[in-house]
C-alpha cells in the first residue's frame, strides 16, 4: 500500500500543518512516511502545497508527481493539481471556496464545505481539519486518533488545549464525507 498524496491552497489555510500531522500519524502506526513542502512567494496568502506519501514499504523519493490523492483548498490548487490524480484516485475539493466541479468521471471527487463548518464551529482556523477528516474517512490511510496523538507534535504542548475543537472538525468533516460515499455507493 502506498498513497502518494498532494494537499495544496494558500499559505495560511494550515496546508502545511495537514501533510505534518498525517506524516507524524503514519510515523505512529509504524508506517513508512515523506512531508514535502512547497512555498509560493509568499507564505501567507501566496500558494503553499505538500506531498505525503505514507506507505508500507520504504518510500524512494518523496516527489510526488501522479498523486493517488489531491486535497485542494482553492481554485488555483484545483486547476494546478486535479489533472496530476491517477485515474481511480480521490480529490477532495473545499466547496466553501471552489464552486467549480471537477472536470473528470474517472476519479471519486468529495466536495466539502470547509470553511462554512469551521465557521459553524466557531474558528475559521479549523478549515483544513474539516478536509483532513473527510480525507480521513474515506481513505482510513491513518487513525484520526493517531492525528490527534501528533497534534502537540506539530502544534506544540501550549497549543494542546485546541484538541477537542479540531478533534470536532475532524470529525464533522468524516460526517460528510460518509454521506458522500453513501450517495457515490
Amino acid at each position: 500500500m502506498e498513497e502518494r498524496l498532494i494537499i495544496a491552497g494558500f499559505g495560511g489555510q494550515g496546508v502545511m500543518a495537514m501533510g505534518q500531522l498525517l506524516t507524524y500519524a503514519g510515523m505512529i502506526e509504524g508506517k513508512h512516511v515523506s512531508w514535502l513542502p512547497s512555498y509560493g512567494p509568499e507564505m501567507r496568502g501566496g500558494t503553499a502545497n505538500c506531498s505525503v506519501i505514507i506507505s508500507t514499504e520504504p518510500v524512494g523519493s518523496p516527489v510526488v508527481v501522479n498523486s493517488t490523492t489531491a486535497i485542494v483548498m482553492n481554485k488555483p490548487s484545483l486547476d494546478k493539481f486535479e489533472s496530476g490524480v491517477n485515474k481511480g484516485g480521490k480529490l477532495f475539493i473545499n466547496s466553501s471556496l471552489i464552486e467549480q466541479k471537477s472536470n473528470r468521471d474517472d476519479i471519486e471527487a468529495y466536495y466539502i464545505p470547509a470553511n462554512e463548518i469551521a465557521d459553524e464551529l466557531g474558528n475559521m482556523r479549523v478549515a483544513n481539519m474539516v478536509m483532513l477528516g473527510a480525507y480521513l474517512e474515506v481513505s482510513k490511510i491513518v487513525d484520526i486518533k493517531s492525528v490527534l496523538e501528533g497534534f502537540t507534535k506539530v502544534f506544540g504542548e501550549n497549543r494542546a488545549h485546541l484538541i477537542p475543537i479540531n478533534k470536532e472538525a475532524l470529525e464533522r468533516g468524516a460526517q460528510v464525507a460518509r454521506k458522500q460515499m453513501k450517495v457515490m455507493a
